[in-house]
């Protein structure tokens, strides 16, 4: 074999592997466009549907409550005294359920229970 064919050989393999990236490619180009109109598609159907979703009141968060990711734009002072008086407000509750749990069982009180100590 002479040693041209060899060369004929690695020019015909590289012609044909960069074919086929190239194919690869405008394949990939294509699936990703179609990607992308799907979701511009589903972004317009839930942006129609987000503001009516908004303004449903469930009952699911307490009145004052502040709306999810507000707390980024709050100030460090505020998110604390939030924080703490909820955290208060929790402690509040789990104290009033345990003195009435103790009551229904007619078990003694402790005294910090019922704020005399």
């Amino acid at each position: 074999m002479p040693w041209w064919s060899w060369i004929l050989i690695w020019i015909a393999l590289i012609a044909l592997s960069l074919l086929f990236y190239v194919l690869l490619g405008i394949r990939l180009y294509r699936q990703f466009m179609a990607v992308m109109k799907d979701l511009g598609a589903a972004g317009a159907k839930v942006a129609h549907l987000a503001p009516a979703a908004a303004t449903v009141d469930d009952g699911s968060q307490p009145l004052g409550s502040a709306q999810p990711g507000a707390a980024v734009f709050a100030s460090p002072a505020q998110m604390r005294h939030d924080y703490d008086a909820s955290k208060s407000s929790r402690r509040e509750g789990r104290r009033q359920r345990r003195v009435q749990r103790k009551h229904d069982r007619g078990q003694p009180q402790s005294l910090r229970d019922l704020n005399l100590s």
